[in-house]
């Protein structure tokens, strides 16, 4: 069976770590979405994804992380990207398939919109991954390659995260305004960023392909 046909549904939580100013413009774009240009030039940002609850048809994804690097050059809109995936290796070869399925895109779901804009997938690796949620922080870790923090932006209401919606596909309903911590840095598959400082979100995921 096709992967866009088998039926699933993941929930758990996710952040990033763009090179953007924050905030990043891409959420606010004054035209079509995804249309502004980075701050930088070229967009190059890490997601970390943690499943609490998830199946893939009738393979469980329970508790599993993943890592994804995307980089475009210019507006994420105009595509051209290039992606390289991490999967936790905990998987075991059903659910490797799956995660792969679901976070490259080929499944539908969030990924899945941006599947169109990805010109180049630079690889698909098996490593440790690690995810820990700490109130307003996120955090997450692949040894050798990824040391990824992010941080709640500060708001007017003390320990209170800036919340936005309807801004983002991954969380259309509430999206956390972040930034990354001191250190925060990722190399791998020839790209190497440090996201220190810039712009960042976190938020709660519900996604299926309905």
């Amino acid at each position: 069976m096709a992967a866009t046909e088998t039926h699933w549904r993941v929930k758990g939580d996710y952040f990033e770590n763009c090179n953007c100013d924050v905030v990043c413009p891409c959420l606010f774009s004054a035209q079509e979405p995804m249309t502004s240009t980075p701050t930088q030039g070229a967009c190059e940002v890490p997601f970390a994804f943690h499943v609490d609850e998830g199946h893939f048809g009738d393979t469980p994804l329970d508790g599993l992380n993943v890592v994804a690097m995307l980089r475009t050059p210019g507006p994420m809109g105009e595509g051209n990207a290039t992606v390289a995936l991490y999967l936790d290796e905990r998987a075991d070869d059903a659910q490797r398939d799956a995660l792969q399925a679901i976070f490259g895109g080929s499944a539908g779901g969030p990924m899945g919109l941006l599947a169109p804009l990805v010109g180049e997938v630079l690889g698909v690796t098996t490593a440790p991954i690690s995810y820990t949620r700490d109130g307003n922080r996120r955090s997450a870790e692949i040894p050798g390659v990824a040391q990824l923090a992010v941080r709640a932006a500060p708001s007017i209401v003390p320990g209170e995260p800036i919340w936005a919606s309807n801004a983002h596909p991954f969380a259309p309903g509430a999206l956390a305004l972040a930034v990354g911590e001191e250190g925060s840095t990722i190399a791998g598959h020839g790209m190497r960023w440090d996201n220190s400082g810039k712009n960042g979100h976190f938020a709660p995921i519900d996604w299926s392909n309905g």
